[in-house]
Parts: C-alpha cells; structure tokens; sequence
C-alpha cells in the first residue's frame, strides 16, 4: 500500500498543481558522471522506480536516478529525442527523429519494435485521460497518436493531426486537449484529441520561438519556455490569454511546474525558478547549473531535477554554434531543495 500511495502522490504533483506555498530554496545537490558516447535531449524521470531515461543519438540509456549507475542501454535509433513511459502495459516508446517510434519493455530494456512515423519525430508524452501516447513531427507539422497496446512490429500510428506549423513540445490537461508550440508561427495549437483536429491557434506574443512546455492543469495554466525572445510566458488554458511574461535564461528547451513554482532550464547554466503570489507571477530564484544544461525532469518523490549536459571544449574567440562536447563527459546535474 505504501508504494501505491508514493506513485499516485507522485502522479498528482507531476500533473501540475500550482498552490501558494513558502518560498524554496533550491540548489545544486551533486553531478553524477556518466559518461557514454552520443549527444542527448529530453530526460524522462521514471519516479516510482528511481531511473532516468537519457536519449542518446543512437541509443536511450537507462540510469539508477540515486547513484547514477547505468542499469541497461536501449540500442537502434538514428536520432533520439524522448522517451514516454506506460506502466500499465509495461512499455516506453522513444521518438527517433529519422522516422520511427521504437517501442522497448519497461523490464528488460529489450527492444520489441519499431513504428513507422513521420520524419523529425520529437517531443513525447503519454496522456492517461485518452490512453495515447502522443507525439509531434517537426517536419512534417503534425501530431501523431499511438495506442499504447499497439503490435510494435506490424502495427501502426494513428493517422496524423495537422497542426499549421512546426511543433516542438507538448502537455495535455487531462481533459481531453493537448496543447502544442509551433516555434516557427510563435503559436500554441489546441487540438481537442476526441474530435482530432485543431480548435485554436494563440499567440504567446511577447514571446516568441516557443520550446519548452508544462502544464498546471488544477489552475489551467501553460508555463511555456520561449528563446526569442527568453521568457516564460505564463497562459490561460481556457482563454489563451498570455497571464504573465517573465525572463529566463538563453537557449531554454524545457519547463516542469512542481510544488507550487515552475522551471524553466536554459542552456547558458541556468535553472529560472518562478512563483506566485496573490496571483502575480514572479522569478524567485536563478539557480546556476552547467553549461549545456538546458532539458530537465523533476521527480515528484524525491523533490529533485535532473538535468542532462557534459563538458565542454573551449570555443575560439569570435566562434558560434554549439561547442564541442569532449568525449565520454556527459553528466547529470541533480539540483535539490536546500
């Protein structure tokens, strides 16, 4: 009974409650060396199990949260992204941008198939309210659907929903919606699951090149992590009004809401940590974390973040882009309250 409480607290306080609480004090806990080849994106927290679901280019590591041990290695993708979890039927699903949804047992780590999909398949999430695991095609702009219980070798994903623009990341309000950034056209579309179809398109002006995404579903709100410029913007889920626009960090690519605050992790090393108070919204605190450290995932049990990066070599005077990762660096920064 213990463990099934701990789970569905957990599952509670992951779907987004936002309440006025005492202000937190969060800090850097540890960095947990892990090392491996491959460059990563979005972390997915396994909470009730304590593991980490790190895509890696090529191959999706699976990782002891406490001691950052590496507990199994899901090979066969060309390009990574993320990965959702369905422990009802003891599967993960992992969207591999050069066309496919590899499905993997939550057990063993074995590969049991892989989906076709559309090209530059992406942000993924599993939305109990429909039973679907959902994710989004930048390329080709749509969403796609699986059925959780699909045959992972013949089987097939849903026909596609076409959203109007490139989509990046996604949150569902348990309702029946899902909400999706269009970086490119700085909207976020509606898309009422049941009748599969786009009811809305909202602008998240003055932000723009939206990225990040989560959701307090209890007072319906979007806190979405924009690059262009850097701001959480803070939206009604019901109206789409933009409710609060606050600075972040740049090169932003997640957001989660937890205890009453919302994150938003950016690549230049900092994690924005946002609260409310009598209904105004503002930045509480900047935790510095690492270069690099730009998704996240929060584990509603242990009230810790993780966040995914490696070292860095050093860039030339004047240089752009993206520097170099040096080999077999990779890390997990594990940020706590203090």
């Amino acid at each position: 009974m213990q463990i099934v409480s701990r789970t569905a607290l957990a599952l509670t306080l992951l779907a987004g409650s936002f309440p006025v609480l005492a202000q937190t004090h969060w800090g850097v806990e540890k960095t947990m060396h892990i090392g491996g080849t491959g460059g990563w994106d979005y972390l997915t927290v396994d909470a009730p199990n304590h593991r980490l679901f790190v895509p890696r280019s090529t191959h999706t590591m699976v990782i002891d949260a406490d001691s950052g041990k590496t507990l199994g290695d899901i090979p066969g993708q060309k390009n990574a992204h993320g990965v959702a979890l369905v422990p009802q039927v003891g599967r993960g699903f992992i969207t591999d941008g050069g066309g496919a949804i590899v499905v993997f047992d939550l057990k063993t780590y074995g590969v049991l198939g892989k989906l076709a999909s559309e090209p530059d398949s992406d942000g993924i999430i599993y939305d109990r309210a429909s039973d679907l695991v959902l994710a989004v095609s930048g390329d080709k702009g749509v969403l796609m659907t699986i059925k959780p219980g699909v045959d992972p070798v013949n089987g097939k994903i849903d026909p596609p929903i076409e959203l109007g623009g490139a989509p990046e990341f996604l949150a569902v309000d348990g309702a029946g919606k899902a909400y999706i950034n269009l970086e490119d056209k700085n909207q976020v579309a509606v898309v009422d699951l049941k009748a599969r179809k786009v009811i809305a398109h909202w602008p998240v002006a003055p932000g723009g090149s939206p990225v990040g995404m989560s959701i307090d579903t209890k007072g319906k709100r979007l806190f979405i992590g924009c690059r262009k410029p850097a701001k959480m913007i803070v939206m009604s889920t019901e109206t789409g009004k933009v409710l609060s626009d606050l600075p972040i960090g740049d090169g932003v690519d997640a957001t989660r809401v937890y205890g009453g605050q919302a994150f938003a992790s950016c690549r230049d090393g900092s994690l924005t940590v946002v609260g409310e108070t009598a209904g105004k919204f503002g930045v509480v605190q900047t935790v510095k974390t690492a270069s690099g450290a730009r998704t996240m995932d929060v584990d509603a049990m242990t009230q810790k973040i993780y966040l995914p990066t490696a070292e860095f070599e050093p860039q030339a005077p004047g240089a752009t882009g993206r520097p170099k990762a040096k080999p077999d660096s990779f890390t997990i920064v594990v940020v706590s309250r203090q």
